[in-house]
């Protein structure tokens, strides 16, 4: 078989870029709300439990990428014919704790996922702060945001290849650490395995997770694709 580095190019995208934005942005999207891979749906646990569409969460990726990107943290991976087959995208902002539903319309259950990830993350920075005596705040941390991958084949190996293009560049920016929110536990075992990311501990030792079971709209996600949403982190 092909190297994967003969199969695909890799880039960090800049906001002058704004048709790779766009490829981007569809590359996540169609990634949340479901691919076709060899015959298996492929599909992020949450977004297909609510039903989302496509339109909308085009929408919010586009807009999240125009407001981060120029922060040189969006890896594309591109294939022979130029198009964006992979998207890492990511930022250095502290995360921010909105505590109202911000969605509307046809997109509003995406308002589910808005609280299950402030919840996770709403607990670890209460937690940075009792470790380290202050808030946290904006460029000391790199949040591994939005990953998704359409191309059919080495899939596993394009996450590598993006994880390390963000990692190795805010490690030589003097970033402090990684952050993420796995949804699902493949992206818990991919980031495990490839970039070496582990389950965050609060000071008492207890992971801190969302557990699905206990949320009534997505309860019904099977445990064995997803039990909850988990903060992974990979200090630098």
């Amino acid at each position: 078989m092909q190297k994967t580095e003969a199969l695909y190019t890799y880039k960090i995208i800049t906001k002058e870029q704004t048709a790779l934005i766009e490829q981007a942005a569809d590359c996540l999207a169609r990634s949340f709300i479901g691919v076709d891979v060899s015959g298996k749906w492929v599909q992020e646990p949450m977004v297909g439990q609510l039903n989302l569409r496509y339109d909308d969460f085009y929408q919010f990726t586009k807009d999240y990428l125009d407001s981060t990107v120029e922060q040189g943290y969006c890896a594309v991976a591109l294939d022979h014919d130029h198009h964006v087959v992979g998207v890492l995208a990511g930022d250095t902002n502290a995360p921010e704790i909105i505590g109202e539903d911000v969605f509307e319309g046809s997109f509003y259950d995406m308002n589910v996922i808005l609280r299950v990830l402030e919840d996770v993350d709403k607990r670890f920075m209460e937690d940075f702060k009792e470790r380290n005596g202050k808030e946290l705040e904006d460029g000391e941390l790199l949040h591994l945001f939005m990953l998704g991958v359409t191309a059919e084949y080495n899939r596993h190996d394009i996450i590598q290849q993006l994880g390390n293009k963000l990692i190795t560049k805010a490690s030589s920016q003097g970033l402090k650490a990684i952050l993420a929110e796995a949804t699902n536990a493949k992206s818990i075992r991919v980031m495990e395995k490839y970039h070496n990311m582990k389950k965050y501990k609060d000071v008492e030792g207890n992971e801190i997770v969302h557990k699905y079971e206990e949320n009534a709209r997505l309860k019904d996600i099977p445990s064995d694709i997803a039990d909850g949403t988990y903060i992974l982190i990979k200090e630098l």
